[in-house]
């Protein structure tokens, strides 16, 4: 008897279970349908309030709007953006990281956050002492000619 109450009592967490889940992705597809409206209806609203004003063009339906927004999508993309899954292999965002033609440029980078102390403790001697050194060769050249 125990066995049999502990088997009705799985099958209808699972039953419960399956309902929960059955009821999440029809209310996710409702509300899908009714973001896709809306967006709709805020383009016709949209195109009505600056279109005609903008470029002279004529006002717009409901139906019409649907039709410029669905162009747009087949245009323009649905934008998914790809989240770095690609069908035909790696995406380009994963080609840019896997490249290492940057590293040295990184590496370069890094070392100059001692700039600052270097500059305070030896840089404008090093500058001075660079500024004659560029005066004397300039100054030997003009003797050369």
């Amino acid at each position: 008897m125990e066995h049999k109450k502990e088997f009705e009592k799985a099958v209808e967490k699972k039953v419960e279970n399956t309902v929960k889940k059955v009821v999440k992705v029809i209310a996710m597809v409702i509300l899908g349908v009714l973001i896709f409206l809306l967006a709709n209806y805020l383009l016709m609203r949209l195109w009505n309030w600056l279109m005609p004003d903008l470029f002279g063009v004529g006002t717009v339906t409901y139906w019409q709007a649907l039709g410029i927004f669905i162009l747009a999508k087949l245009l323009f993309g649905f934008g998914g953006g790809g989240g770095g899954k690609s069908k035909g292999g790696s995406s380009h965002k994963k080609k840019i990281k896997s490249s290492n033609k940057c590293t040295p440029w990184r590496r370069d980078f890094d070392e100059w956050k001692h700039y600052d102390q270097f500059w305070k403790e030896e840089g404008e001697e090093a500058f001075k002492a660079y500024v004659e050194k560029i005066k004397n060769e300039n100054h030997d050249k003009a003797k050369e000619e």
